[in-house]
Order: structure tokens, then C-alpha cells, then sequence
């Protein structure tokens, strides 16, 4: 059986945003071509409300989706789609920004604000889709109990068992796993051609072969072995330090397009972009209300 192999490990850079908000940015530009088709991640992880109470004010998104989860902490949101809701412990917001929407979220003072907001390229022939919203309460979401392992599934399927959601546009897999302290997990239903990474939000974990180690609010990017067509999918094998360890597993089909970026909208050329940019400007930039 064929194991995933390290291959990257990408570690988080302190980063201010929104209308100052301390997180930090562990997936962004520079990441792209590995991880694709996730495009950004940012983590949340502060017990001082300053760091993150100025939020992020209403701002225009088009061709991505933003996944917002909260291990955590309380978060007020609402959108161009007059949508309205708020982010609590265990739950998510799913939104597909497509042709544009106008948004804003709005963390409320906790105890102790604890998550990660991804963004997910969308499809070039999807970007202009009408934007839609899920939310996802904590209650919808599935977990399976394992001996040393307790598994949430946000998307995607494990074991069988379906998630709360399996994407817009194509299958996403995203796990939110607990493991107990020097415990070992093992995994193997993602596709040998899908991206795959964890991202390390909680403990130490080890994995592969070697169980080599990467630290905390750090991601680790695991590629597919040589395999052979009667072995579909590659397995991960991960081991817990200590002190346990909770992380998020993430898979999805590359999609090979190109990316065209600038700051909330993310086309595939720059003439799509300069467009976006100048409908932003002069109040074209929704075009579904």
C-alpha cells in the first residue's frame, strides 16, 4: 500500500487585515500552484479581544469561496444577499461569492477566538455564477467516534458517512480530526490525483513514514506516492504528540486554471480583474442581487 508523502510544510506569518485583525496567514499567493486549488488560509487564535474586535468591515468578493469555521468564538456576518447570522463554536459559514457579493464579518468578544478562514478557488466557467450562503450549525455537522479519534465532517464523506455539505463545484474533503495524546490515525480515501494537506491548528502531530515533526498553526502538504491503478488512493498515517493534537485535513481536485489576484477577487485574467475592479467603482460590481 502507498503511503502520501511530505512534501512541504508551510508555516504561518503573523498578518494584520480586515480593520486590524491579528491572525495569521498560512496559505496566500506564494502557495497557489501546490495547493490548488485552496488558495488562502488564515488562522485564528487569540484570547485577547484587540487582536480581533475592529473585524472585517463590508468588503466585495467575486470568483472564490470563503469557508469560515470556528472551533471557538462568536462572529456576526451579513451579506449583499441580505443574508444575516452568526458564527459560534463548532459551526461554519459557507459562502460562494461568485459573480459578487458584498459582505462583512464581525467577531463578538470570547473567551477565546479559535478557527481558520479558507478560500477556495472556483471554477473558470463558474466565476460568474450567482453568489449563494450556507450555514452550517454545529448540530448539522456529522462526527464519528473513534477509539483515539474524533472526526467532524464538514464536506466530503468519511467511512461512508456524509458530511454537511460536499461542495459547490466539485468534492471537497474537509475533516476537522481530535486525536488523543500518542495516538496514530490512518487514513486513505482521498484520491491519488487530489490535493491533500493538514493544517495544524491545535498539539503536535508527526506523520508519514518517518513521523517527522511541524509545529503548530503550520501546513503540511502531502503529495501522492507511485501507486498502481488497483490502489486508488493513497494512505496518510499521522501520530499525535504528547499533548494530542487537532487538525484539519483538506482535499480537493487541482484545478490546473490560471489565477489572476488582487486583494478580495481572484479571476483568471487581468483583463477580468482590471473589470472587477472598475465595477467595484462604479457600483456595476453586483449583479445579483
Amino acid at each position: 500500500m502507498s503511503q502520501r508523502i511530505l512534501t512541504e510544510v508551510v508555516r504561518g506569518q503573523a498578518a494584520i487585515d480586515g480593520a486590524g485583525v491579528h491572525l495569521q496567514r498560512v496559505l496566500g499567493l506564494r502557495t497557489t500552484k501546490s495547493f490548488d486549488p485552496f488558495l488562502m488560509l488564515d488562522g485564528f487564535d487569540s484570547k485577547n479581544p484587540n487582536d480581533y474586535i475592529k473585524g472585517f468591515p463590508w468588503h466585495p468578493h467575486r470568483g472564490i469561496e470563503t469557508i469560515t469555521y470556528l472551533l471557538k468564538g462568536k462572529m456576526e456576518h451579513g451579506d449583499s444577499l441580505k443574508n444575516k447570522g452568526l458564527i459560534t463554536d463548532g459551526s461554519c459559514q459557507w459562502m460562494t461569492a461568485g459573480s459578487g457579493i458584498i459582505h462583512q464579518e464581525m467577531p463578538l468578544e470570547s473567551e477565546h477566538m479559535l478557527g481558520a478562514q479558507l478560500w477556495l478557488n472556483i471554477p473558470q466557467k463558474h466565476k460568474m455564477d450567482p453568489p449563494k450562503y450556507a450555514d452550517i450549525q454545529a448540530q448539522s455537522i456529522p462526527k464519528i467516534q473513534e477509539e483515539q479519534a474524533t472526526i467532524a465532517i464538514l464536506s466530503g464523506t468519511y467511512k461512508g458517512q456524509k458530511g454537511a455539505t460536499n461542495g459547490s463545484y466539485f468534492d471537497v474533503q474537509y475533516l476537522d480530526i481530535e486525536l488523543q495524546a500518542d495516538s496514530e490515525w490512518h487514513y486513505n480515501e482521498t484520491p491519488n490525483q487530489d490535493t491533500l494537506f493538514l493544517y495544524l491548528i491545535q498539539g503536535d502531530l508527526a506523520l508519514d513514514s518517518d513521523f517527522k515533526n511541524f509545529e503548530s498553526k503550520a501546513c503540511a502538504l502531502l503529495t501522492k506516492a507511485q501507486s498502481s491503478p488497483s490502489e486508488p488512493n493513497d494512505t496518510l498515517s499521522v501520530k499525535a504528540g504528547p499533548n494530542g493534537a487537532r487538525f484539519f485535513l483538506l482535499s480537493a481536485k487541482p484545478l490546473h486554471e490560471p489565477i489572476a489576484w488582487g486583494g478580495p477577487v481572484v479571476m483568471n485574467t487581468k483583463e477580468e480583474l482590471d473589470l472587477a475592479f472598475a465595477e467595484i467603482q462604479n457600483n456595476t460590481f453586483i449583479k445579483h442581487p
